[in-house]
């Protein structure tokens, strides 16, 4: 069966971490590693073989080039991809002691929000199956609510996921909640965060949290609770996927990672290009499982630095639930 690819629609950011190497007095030495959730998902996708086209504005200047550099190198087609004028989008992270990373960020009229229509018309790829999305894209000004519109015509053919990943430093949270109800309409798939649903809606379950998106209209909903796994809830009914343990060395890129290997799976069982047709619960745990490993792998390196595919055959495998 031959795989249609999977398209992701978003940002690239230069994460840049403070060098341990010792600078001149007066200096503050940085580490950049190409990064930007769309961006990660994608690498991630390509690298575990899923045909994956990124849809991005990506700058010419040199973070612009670290990001081609890297999303070519882990086998993204880069077609679509718009070379744009404007500079690149920058993070500054720092790392606590669990490896959990706070950032502070540089974005304002960056290369990643400006698109067009013409830009946005042009770079899809009618032969997805998948249009994946989410981020600071879905709500920068002016691109979010162009994007938004381009879901809806993506539909007509493709699976729609998103991920909010909610960056409150940059995007008050009220403009996320003000959206999502539109979100779920729009799509099949929705993957955050336990963060990102305290932060959407503060005090409430996994569970009331899945019954009130899947009101709104999307089928699947699956939420990563960090180390302690992951829950899904299908039509409202729902499966748990622990996770694999490992020795993390920082938990960047890791939400990323899970949701590759989730439409990895969800891939590779013929699912995708459509409205689920035909998913059932046991392939939803499979998918979950499978990318709390894709995950776990990503926590174990430095960076968002997801696995290769011939990597995930020796992938820990959780062992109890």
């Amino acid at each position: 069966m031959v795989q249609r690819p999977i398209a992701v629609l978003g940002e690239c950011v230069a994460d840049a971490f403070a060098d341990t190497a010792q600078p001149r007095p007066g200096e503050l030495a940085l580490r950049v590693l190409p990064g930007g959730g769309p961006a990660n998902t994608a690498a991630a996708l390509a690298r575990l073989a899923t045909p994956t086209r990124f849809l991005g504005r990506i700058s010419s200047d040199a973070f612009g080039a670290l990001f081609r550099a890297h999303l070519a190198s882990s086998g993204v087609d880069l077609s679509s991809v718009v070379a744009a004028r404007e500079p690149s989008t920058m993070a500054i992270a720092t790392l606590d002691e669990h490896g959990q990373a706070q950032y502070s960020f540089h974005a304002e009229a960056t290369a990643d929000w400006q698109w067009t229509d013409a830009e946005l018309a042009a770079a899809l790829p009618r032969d997805a199956a998948c249009l994946h999305t989410g981020s600071l894209a879905l709500v920068r000004a002016p691109g979010g609510e162009r994007i938004e519109e381009l879901l809806t015509g993506a539909r007509s053919s493709a699976t729609v996921s998103i991920d909010p990943n909610v960056r409150p430093l940059l995007v008050d949270p009220n403009v996320y909640q003000a959206r999502l109800a539109r979100w779920c309409a729009l799509a099949d798939i929705l993957r955050l965060s336990s963060d990102d649903l305290e932060l959407l809606m503060p005090g409430v379950t996994p569970e009331r949290a899945c019954d009130a998106w899947h009101l709104a209209g999307v089928r699947l909903v699956v939420i990563t609770l960090g180390g302690r796994g992951a829950v899904a809830s299908l039509d409202g009914v729902r499966v748990f996927a622990p996770a694999p343990r490992v020795e993390v060395v920082d938990t960047i890129g890791a939400g990323d990672s899970f949701t590759a290997g989730l439409l990895h799976r969800l891939s590779r069982a013929g699912r995708l290009g459509g409205r689920l047709d035909g998913l059932t619960v046991d392939e939803v745990s499979d998918a979950c499982e499978y990318a709390a490993r894709v995950a776990a792998l990503t926590c174990s390196v430095a960076g968002p630095n997801p696995p290769w595919a011939h990597q995930m055959e020796s992938a820990p495998v959780a062992t109890s639930r």
